[in-house]
């Protein structure tokens, strides 16, 4: 259980994540799932993480020390490739490298093969990108049309991006609107929970703008809920009632 999103706007990216983990009503954990790797002036790259915990947590260490290039020899990682693209195909090789040595036990064992990942960031020379990478190791990107992108249990949080993020949007709005769509996920999902993670890479910047922890209980997250929920019941209440009455006779 977890849900992750991203979000692409003119001026940069925000990547959100939350961090609970479990194996049932009873055991639950906290595992952080949105890793940053960066390196000033050169690369910052965002990789969230949804679905099974050894999976992901096998393929990050993967894209972190290497796989072997059979066209070159060398070892590829997430630190020497040359572009944002070059990036999502290697953390699909890494799935699927993962699902090889991994796939077929988990079958044996009625289980899913069940991981997805969110990468985003920027490497010098190159543009702003983010991807959503699948199970199969395929990925799509996002674009100005459709600026954001979601993992896990992202159906509560949906319709306030729907509703809101632009691609013009501010930057810092699109935190603000990422943690409220995170917020309503929580309300509606105890599988999803705190602390939550997340990062702020501004576009040209090569280099993490903010990068932080939210707590239960920090005074801003806290007073964005209040003020989200009564903003929310000030709407319905505006709203004019139904003209629906009982039929006339």
């Amino acid at each position: 259980m977890t849900y992750c999103v991203g979000i692409l706007v003119r001026d940069g990216l925000v990547m959100i994540a939350d961090t609970r983990t479990n194996a049932g009503l009873d055991n639950i954990a906290t595992f952080r799932k949105l890793n940053v790797f960066e390196k000033p002036g050169d690369r910052v790259l965002t990789l969230a993480t949804a679905g099974n915990l050894a999976i992901s947590q096998s393929v990050v260490s993967l894209v972190t020390e290497g796989i072997e290039n059979p066209e070159t020899g060398e070892t590829d990682t997430i630190w020497n490739q040359p572009s944002m693209f070059r990036s999502a195909q290697l953390v699909g090789r890494a799935i699927r490298e993962v699902y090889r040595l991994d796939g077929p036990m988990l079958e044996k064992k009625n289980l899913t093969f069940d991981v997805s990942m969110l990468l985003g960031g920027q490497i010098k020379g190159g543009r702003l990108r983010l991807f959503m990478v699948y199970a199969a190791g395929n990925f799509i990107e996002a674009t100005a049309d459709t600026p954001y992108l979601q993992i896990g249990e992202h159906k509560y949080g949906k319709p306030i991006l729907d509703r809101a993020v632009k691609y013009d949007y501010d930057l810092h709005d699109a935190l603000k609107l990422g943690l409220i769509s995170m917020d309503s996920t929580m309300r509606s999902n105890l599988g999803v929970g705190m602390p939550i993670d997340f990062a702020v890479v501004r576009r040209d910047g090569l280099g993490a703008e903010a990068s932080h922890r939210i707590e239960a209980g920090e005074p801003y997250f806290h007073d964005l809920r209040e003020r989200w929920s009564a903003a929310l019941r000030k709407a319905h209440q505006d709203i004019p009632r139904p003209p629906y009455g009982p039929r006339e006779s």
